[in-house]
């Protein structure tokens, strides 16, 4: 029953009854966390035999004819180029090897921007204002990169196809100030939503005052899917950018963190020849190589596609139920209540919820004092501050299915109190 229909006596009557549950779950103990995207432990675990690949009888000297335990080919070896290329559908020519994380990648990439500018353009350190267009909700990194350089930041709406190209569309052709967006088109952060294929398009065809405007697209979950069956396309970026006449434009952005070893993966970005040549450029001034056996690692463990894909598939069999779980006990708890919405995503490793405006803070804290750790409140949006209190980012990946569903009782509880409470205020 809509918990909006309700009698102010029903809803107070209920509300008894969730406290008590609820002081009965905070008398527990519980010290339990959805807080973060983390692989489990059990999906690290799938990726031990990595540790041990290298040995006395492995080749070291690879298609570049240098050897991977010594200095040297500050861009990545050839043969883990050869592999982003294939996970990202494009040329080995259009790939930079990076470190360990992509979230490094990515700063560094702002950084470049800010002390020598892009392609010739003025450093951003010398304009008097930077801006960027963050899609809401999304990935909390991504905005506080932006607030360490002082970026001011655009909040444009989501919907499931993707960001709102209309507006986007408008302020990058009216604003030089505006210099990129960021994106995470497969399997959103938080959202689990997939960009469409007009959206893609349409970013590919943008005309922005700003000539160093990029499209910063961080595509982190773009193999990371929840069903073998049912894994849905997406158009490829690069390529789109090329057609459109707009090669530069995009920097796209992907790592092996949670397909191997969080934090101690291989990262990569994809962009245009001319982007490659003005990054290596930048790096022989940070780096002399990047860790190359950890790259060579990689590429024994993973010799082809279907090896990296049998290994994927793995992972869903471990996240599949754990997201299953989440949107039963939703549907079950809340699928009638009118006071709360959620995603349900395909793939990644987050699903965006939802409550009435005015209670993701309450909840979240709730929860807190119950002894289950949340993503906190206004984290999927800029600053922190989401103008309608109302959207929780849920991970359900690193709890064991039995904490899980502990995890997701106290929620379900802490999100009916709080909305009842919301509701009482106006009966």
């Amino acid at each position: 029953m809509s918990y909006i229909d309700m009698s102010k006596e029903e809803l107070i009557k209920l509300r008894e009854k969730l406290l008590a549950e609820y002081e009965e779950k905070k008398a527990l103990g519980l010290n339990l966390s959805m807080a973060r995207g983390k692989p489990a432990d059990s999906q690290i675990e799938l990726s031990m035999g990595m540790l041990n690949i290298l040995d006395e009888n492995t080749q070291f000297v690879g298609e570049d004819g240098l050897d991977t335990r010594n200095y040297g080919i500050i861009s990545g070896i050839k043969e883990a180029k050869k592999l982003f290329a294939d996970i990202l559908d494009v040329k080995p020519s259009n790939i930079v090897i990076y470190g360990s994380a992509s979230l490094s990648l990515m700063y560094d990439t702002i950084s470049r921007a800010y002390i020598k500018g892009i392609l010739g353009s003025t450093p951003w350190s010398k304009l008097d204002k930077v801006k960027f267009l963050c899609p809401v909700p999304g990935y909390d990194r991504h905005f506080t990169i932006c607030e360490f350089f002082g970026i001011e930041m655009i909040n444009v709406p989501m919907d499931d196809n993707g960001p709102d190209m209309d507006m986007i569309e408008k302020l990058v052709a009216e604003d030089d100030s505006i210099k990129g967006i960021w994106c995470v088109p497969k399997y959103s952060n938080p959202s689990g939503f997939v960009y469409s294929d007009e959206v893609v398009k349409r970013f590919a065809n943008l005309r922005p005052k700003a000539a160093d405007f990029r499209i910063y697209w961080d595509n982190a979950y773009c193999i990371h899917h929840l069903y073998a069956d049912n894994q849905p396309e997406i158009l490829n970026i690069v390529t789109e950018c090329e057609k459109a006449g707009n090669p530069d434009m995009v920097y796209e952005f992907c790592s092996t963190s949670k397909i191997t070893f969080p934090g101690a993966g291989v990262s990569a970005i994809a962009t245009s020849e001319a982007n490659v040549a003005e990054i290596v450029k930048f790096m022989d001034a940070q780096i002399i190589s990047h860790d190359k056996l950890n790259q060579l690692r990689h590429v024994l463990f993973f010799p082809n596609m279907d090896a990296l894909n049998a290994h994927m598939m793995k992972h869903a069999d471990i996240m599949r139920p754990k997201f299953e779980k989440v949107l039963e006990m939703f549907e079950s708890e809340l699928g009638d209540t009118g006071i709360a919405s959620w995603t349900k995503p395909l793939g990644g490793y987050f699903m965006s919820f939802d409550g009435m405006e005015g209670t993701a803070k309450k909840i979240v804290s709730m929860c807190k004092d119950a002894g289950i750790v949340m993503t906190g409140a206004g984290a999927t949006y800029p600053y922190g501050e989401d103008p309608k209190d109302s959207n929780i980012r849920i991970a359900p990946s690193f709890p064991p299915i039995d904490e899980l569903v502990e995890a997701c009782h106290v929620f379900i509880i802490c999100v009916k109190i709080a909305c009842i409470d919301k509701i009482l205020e106006t009966k």
